[in-house]
C-alpha cells in the first residue's frame, strides 16, 4: 500500500525499519511494524465486507496479524546478529507484498468473486550467477509462472505478490524498486496476454510533467525508445527491465490511472504495432504535428552532481579515462551524461549515488586529477525518436534556453540518436522544462 508520497509507502517504511535494526539500543524498527499491522488491519475492516458472513475477514485479519509477527521475529534475530544482509533487506520489503495481495484476495472473495493468492517466495528453485544474469533467467521465471499460475486463471482472479523470493544477487540490487511491474511483466509473457497494463496515479504519459508544464499534454501512444528514455532521464514511467520483457513478446503496454479507470491511457507500442482504434479521438489531437516534426516530450531529472576532471598529466589520455571509470565503478556510482575531451571528463552522477560512497571516489581521484564538485544541477532532456531528421532541432534548444536566461553547464547528445540532454542549475529547471517544451515540443 502506497501513501500519500512514496516515502509514506509501505516498502519505504519498511526499509526505514531495516536501517533501524542496526542502530544500537533502536527498538523503532517494531513501531514501524506495529504502525503498518494496524494500517493493514484498518484496510480490512473498511474494504473487506461481512455480508456473506465473517469468515472472510477474520482468515485475513489472522493472516495479516501471522505476517507481522514472522517480520518481527526475523528483524529481531538481525538486530542481535547486527547485520541486514542484501537477501534480508528482500525478505523485509516482501512483507508489503504478501499483505497487500492477501488483502485484495480477500476484498474480491468478500464481494461474491473466485480470487486466490499466489505467494510467489518460492518461484525460484535453481541457481543462477548473479554476476551473469542474462535473458535465461527471465525465461526461467516466465516458465515457472505458466507452471504455477496459468492453470488457475480460467477459473479464478490471480492476485501475486509481486515479489519472486530469492533473485540472485538481491531483488533491489539486481532489478530494484520496480520488481513489481516486471513480475507482472513476465506474468504476461508467460500468458502470451493482449496486453499488459501499470495502473499508476497518472492519466498516462505526457509530453513534459503536468505539474510544473501546465501545457503538457497525454499522448495515446509512445514508442519503446522513447519510454526508455523518458524514465531514465526523470519521468517514472516504467521500470526498463519490465518493458523489455513485454515489446520482446510483441506485447503492449497500457499505462492507465487508478482513480480515472474510464480513460484510454497511453500505449507503449511495440514496433510495427497500431492503437487498433482503442485511444480516444481527443488523445490523438496534437498541434501542428501534422505537417511540422516535433520532438515527443522533455523531461527534468533533479538532485544531479557534476563532476569536472582534469588529469594533473597531459599525455597518456587513455590511462587516465580508465582509472576515472574504474574508481567510479569500484564504489558503485552511476554516470548519467559524460562529455569529454583529450584530458578532461566532465560527467553528470544519477541523484541515487551515496554520499559517503562519492567522498571515497573522490579522495581516489584527485590522486591523479583535479576535481570540482557542483551540486544542486538537473538534467534536461528533449526525447523524439524521429529528432535525428530534425535539422537544427538541438541548436534551437539551447537558443530557447539561453533566450530564458538558463545556462548550460554541460551537453550531451545520445548515440541512440533520439535524446538530446543537457545540465542547468536546478533552480532554473521548471523555467527550462516550460520553455522547452511549449515552444519546441508542441512548437508554439
Amino acid at each position: 500500500m502506497s501513501g500519500t508520497n512514496k516515502s509514506e509507502g509501505t516498502t519505504s517504511r519498511l526499509l526505514e525499519a531495516a536501517e533501524e535494526v542496526l542502530k544500537p539500543q533502536s527498538q523503532r524498527y517494531l513501531d514501524i511494524v506495529d504502525s503498518l499491522e494496524a494500517a493493514h488491519l484498518a484496510a480490512v475492516a473498511e474494504s473487506v465486507l461481512v455480508d456473506n458472513g465473517p469468515a472472510v475477514r477474520d482468515a485475513v485479519e489472522a493472516d495479516v496479524r501471522a505476517e507481522c509477527q514472522r517480520l518481527r521475529s526475523f528483524m529481531s534475530a538481525a538486530e542481535i546478529i547486527d547485520e541486514v544482509s542484501p537477501r534480508s533487506k528482500d525478505i523485509i520489503i516482501s512483507t508489503g507484498e504478501k499483505l497487500s495481495a492477501r488483502i485484495f484476495t480477500a476484498v474480491l472473495e468478500s464481494r461474491g468473486l473466485r480470487a486466490k493468492y499466489f505467494n510467489l517466495d518460492h518461484l525460484i528453485q535453481r541457481d543462477f550467477d548473479e554476476k551473469a544474469i542474462d535473458q535465461s533467467f527471465y525465461d526461467y521465471i516466465a516458465e515457472r509462472l505458466a507452471e504455477t499460475v496459468a492453470p488457475f486463471v480460467d477459473s479464478y482472479i490471480c492476485v501475486l505478490t509481486g515479489y519472486l523470493g530469492p533473485v540472485p544477487g538481491s531483488l533491489l540490487s539486481t532489478i530494484g524498486r520496480g520488481y513489481t511491474d516486471l513480475t507482472a511483466a513476465l506474468m504476461a509473457v508467460a500468458l502470451r496476454a493482449d496486453e499488459l497494463q501499470i495502473w499508476k496515479e497518472v492519466d498516462g504519459i505526457f509530453t513534459a510533467d503536468p505539474r510544473k508544464a501546465p501545457r503538457a499534454r497525454k499522448m495515446a501512444s509512445i514508442s519503446p525508445d522513447e519510454a526508455a528514455e523518458l524514465t531514465y532521464y526523470g519521468s517514472e514511467v516504467i521500470h526498463p527491465f519490465t518493458m523489455e520483457q513485454v515489446i520482446r513478446a510483441s506485447i503492449p503496454i497500457r499505462i492507465k490511472n487508478t482513480f480515472k479507470p474510464e480513460g484510454h491511457g497511453t500505449v507503449i507500442l511495440p514496433e510495427g504495432s497500431s492503437l487498433n482504434g482503442s485511444a480516444s479521438p481527443s488523445d490523438l489531437r496534437r498541434s501542428p504535428r501534422a505537417t511540422v516534426k516535433h520532438p515527443t516530450a522533455v523531461t527534468i531529472k533533479d538532485n544531479v552532481i557534476v563532476l569536472n576532471i582534469h588529469s594533473n598529466r597531459k599525455s597518456v589520455s587513455h590511462g587516465f579515462f580508465a582509472q576515472t571509470f574504474l574508481t567510479l565503478d569500484r564504489f558503485g556510482i552511476v554516470v548519467d551524461l559524460i562529455s569529454t575531451s583529450e584530458v578532461h571528463v566532465s560527467m553528470a552522477l544519477n541523484p541515487s549515488v551515496n554520499e559517503e560512497s562519492l567522498q571515497k571516489a573522490l579522495k581516489e581521484l584527485r590522486k591523479h586529477a583535479t576535481v570540482d564538485v557542483i551540486r544542486d544541477m538537473a538534467i534536461l532532456s528533449l526525447v523524439g525518436k524521429e529528432m535525428r531528421c530534425m535539422v537544427g532541432i538541438a541548436s534551437r534548444m539551447f537558443s530557447t534556453l539561453a533566450a530564458h536566461n538558463v545556462n548550460i553547464e554541460m551537453i550531451s547528445q545520445g548515440a541512440s540518436e533520439i535524446n538530446i540532454s543537457c545540465v542547468i542549475d536546478e533552480s532554473s529547471a521548471d523555467v527550462a522544462l516550460r520553455a522547452v517544451h511549449d515552444e519546441i515540443v508542441l512548437g508554439e
